[in-house]
């Protein structure tokens, strides 16, 4: 006797090869019906014997495809329709999309073996794909994921790819990006000399320029990137003064992971975040140097190939090392489209390798470490976005569009929380239309209406994301304070809406109650209930405000101005500039001078007086230059960073610093000095506050904490206390995870939660 069964399948499950899947599964255990592409996710009508469809169901279950991540499979019984047969129907959209779209793909093996196999009509095709791989997020056009809906809508199927394509024995059964050299796209180069078509003649040119010190522009799959020759000082130092890019590392490709090995240290956890399936950036310690690529940086960040067109590169004699950095000007947002590339990279790029399949979206690449407390995403972009990193429990949609610097943007439909890709610095004319086209972008994939739609923003009236917020046509509107935000992100990729914790928030700057300016915070409480401010950085002044953190001297002058009997810094070992005693002036007669609790211009005035004394050239330079110079230090005892009376006072541990620079001590002793003073710090806080509220976990995030040696060291300081230390993986402890952190306090909006004004 027949039975039937209507199954939705939800997660991951369209662009991944998952419909073949099903229809492969239903014949080999006889069951007739149907499976089409819907607005949740994959819808499934099946019938046949009770035990067949068991075992069909178990099958979906735990033999999905690689690329596959179901997140809910939904089965309900239904009367038998009398299907003799099996088939794979037209997608249906009928109401609002739910599906989660997937990230892009890395080329697969068997592609690869393809690819270089002269007998095969794909060989040396630089858009050979399959189910199992390829592009997704940066070619859909809109929901569902079918040819139509992307951007090789207008390359019909010749004969071979229409057989594959309708072969379900093919592993290119209905994969939407599937094309060869007859029907699909091609790549030409253009350079001074003009045109050069063909796919291989282009590559093969391309080469050639690489090979002499010349920089290409190559179009990938969210974006151009600039390549040069790693190895080559005077095609780094050409790459750098045409970027405007004067000390910023820059990324690097390998050939493979024997080339790597070459450059960094390759440790199993490396090994599998290279490997993994959005092959990021990974950041590991430089095991050689490669001159001007990451200048005063102990680590470098190396990515292996995820196109064919890298692997085709390399195959035709590309240099095994090459600087592969994002095509732009510093600060700018990627160059993707044609004419845009063209206007900005002129001056920039020698030649231009120029694919014709077009790109959806702009998507920079990722950026992660193999953290102290688990992998760690830096920047969430390629490979890993748009994924659902969360369920919140809000019916509601709701858009979050996060903080000003390192933005991404977070669109929640049905509690699914869909991170975008890295946007970059709002305050770059081009970052911020890329973030007004990201929202415009998502609000029109998942087809969802203004009039419905809740939006938060950061707490600071000034930002550009908070005024442009005002200007869009939702109803209702909520602010959500910025560090905060930092501490539910990380509890809201747990699922922990409950969890008493406490949270520590560490980062340069962000907008506090009251309108003072934090960076060194603790929060008590839970996502549900709010969270209140019970400990915090002792209060120092920020002297002309944002300018301060472009100068270390000046943010030195507002942290040292509370210290008596300093040394005078204008000489040496110290020679601060005529800069320093500017904004110590500022700060004496309380002009352009703000109060600030910030740790992370703390380590800024640390770096000054070990001898950073120059503005910084992007974000975050000073203090990875003192982390770098702590890790040379053999070993050192921490300087004392007491906490009493729900502070912790940054004065000893300055007026050390000062002091032993002043006796001679060797720098890197002195910073790794500072640095164990400030994890010390840390802890005796974290066990005085947890000890008090008698909680047992403690959240971490925000900025500071991509500091690795801090990290291990507050791992090392409180090994032996019965607390778990949480920190984020799912999205950046820096502000490129703000905008999900906004999203879970506004979803519980009406118990206040992030809004809760305490000390």
């Amino acid at each position: 006797m027949k039975s039937a069964r209507s199954i939705r399948v939800r997660g991951v499950v369209q662009g991944v090869g998952f419909r073949p899947f099903v229809y492969r599964l239903a014949q080999e255990h006889g069951l007739a019906g149907w499976v089409l592409n819907g607005e949740e996710g994959v819808a499934i009508y099946v019938e046949g014997a009770e035990q067949r469809l068991a075992a069909f169901i178990e099958a979906i279950r735990t033999q999905a495809p690689l690329a596959a991540a179901i997140s809910d499979i939904e089965v309900q019984p239904v009367e038998p329709s009398g299907l003799t047969g099996f088939t794979i129907r037209e997608s249906e959209r009928r109401e609002r999309p739910t599906v989660r779209i997937s990230p892009d793909l890395p080329v697969c093996d068997l592609c690869l073996q393809e690819l270089s196999d002269p007998a095969n009509p794909r060989y040396q095709y630089p858009y050979i794909n399959c189910t199992n791989c390829g592009p997704r997020y940066t070619i859909i056009l809109a929901l569902p994921y079918d040819r139509p809906n992307t951007t090789m809508k207008s390359w019909p199927l010749d004969a071979y790819c229409h057989a594959e394509y309708h072969d379900p024995a093919n592993r290119r059964f209905h994969a939407q990006p599937v094309a060869c050299p007859g029907c699909g796209p091609h790549y030409f180069l253009q350079d001074a000399e003009g045109p050069t078509r063909g796919d291989d003649q282009a590559i093969q040119r391309a080469v050639e320029l690489l090979r002499q010190g010349k920089i290409v522009a190559v179009k990938g799959l969210g974006g151009y990137h600039l390549a040069c020759d790693a190895r080559n000082p005077a095609a780094v130092g050409a790459m750098r003064e045409r970027k405007y890019r004067k000390e910023k590392p820059f990324a690097v490709m390998v050939k493979d992971l024997d080339a790597a090995r070459t450059v960094i240290e390759v440790s199993p956890e490396v090994e599998t975040l290279l490997t993994s399936p959005a092959r990021p950036i990974v950041l590991a310690p430089a095991k050689s140097e490669l001159p001007g690529v990451a200048p005063d940086n102990d680590d470098l960040g190396v990515m292996l190939p995820y196109t064919p067109l890298h692997h085709l590169l390399f195959a035709a004699g590309a240099p095994d090392v090459l600087v592969m950095t994002s095509a732009n000007r510093s600060s700018e947002p990627i160059a993707y489209d044609e004419q845009d590339a063209y206007d900005r990279l002129a001056g920039v790029a020698d030649a231009f390798l120029v694919g014709e399949r077009p790109i959806a979206r702009r998507v920079d690449d990722s950026v992660a470490r193999v953290g102290t407390f688990g992998p760690a995403i830096l920047r969430r972009s390629r490979g890993y976005a748009p994924g659902a990193v969360a369920n919140l429990p809000i019916a509601r949609p709701l858009l979050a569009v996060g903080a000003d610097l390192k933005n991404s943007v977070t669109l929640v439909v049905d509690g699914q929380a869909f991170v975008s890709q890295h946007i970059g610095d709002l305050d770059h004319y081009q970052a911020f239309q890329a973030f007004q086209e990201t929202i415009r972008d998502l609000v029109s994939m998942y087809d969802v209406s203004w009039d419905d739609l809740l939006v938060v923003h950061d707490a600071h009236p000034q930002y550009l994301s908070t005024t442009y917020c005002q200007s869009l046509p939702a109803v209702e509107k909520l602010a959500a304070q910025h560090h905060r935000a930092h501490v539910a992100s990380v509890l809201a990729e747990r699922g922990e809406w409950d969890k008493p914790v406490l949270g520590v928030s560490f980062d340069g700057t962000g907008y506090g109650d009251g309108g003072s300016i934090w960076g060194g915070e603790f929060f008590a409480g839970s996502v549900r209930e709010g969270f209140q401010r019970v400990a915090h950085l002792r209060r120092a002044s920020l002297p002309g405000g944002d300018a301060a953190a472009q100068h270390p001297v000046q943010a030195a002058a507002g942290f040292l101005a509370q210290i008596e009997g300093l040394p005078d810094l204008s000489t040496g070992p110290f020679d601060f500039p005529s800069r320093y005693q500017q904004a110590l002036e500022l700060v004496r007669k309380d002009v352009r001078s703000f109060p600030t609790t910030s740790i992370g211009r703390l380590f800024d005035s640390a770096a000054a007086l070990l001898g950073f004394t120059r503005a910084i050239t992007f974000e975050g330079q000073a203090a990875m230059w003192l982390e770098a110079l702590a890790r040379k230090s053999d070993g050192s005892t921490a300087y004392p960073f007491p906490f009493e009376d729900g502070e912790l006072d940054f004065r000893p541990l300055l007026q050390a610093v000062a002091e032993d620079r002043k006796r001679g001590r060797k720098q890197p002793d002195i910073a790794r000095a500072f640095q164990l003073g400030v994890a010390q710090g840390l802890c005796s806080a974290i066990e005085a506050l947890c000890r008090e509220r008698q909680f047992d976990t403690v959240v971490l995030s925000g900025g500071v904490f991509q500091n690795e040696l801090v990290l291990s060291d507050v791992r090392d300081l409180l090994s032996g206390e019965p607390l778990a230390i949480w920190t984020n993986h799912a999205v950046p402890p820096n502000d490129g995870g703000i905008s999900l952190g906004q999203a879970a306090i506004a979803a519980f909006a009406g118990s206040g939660a992030g809004t809760t004004e305490g000390t």
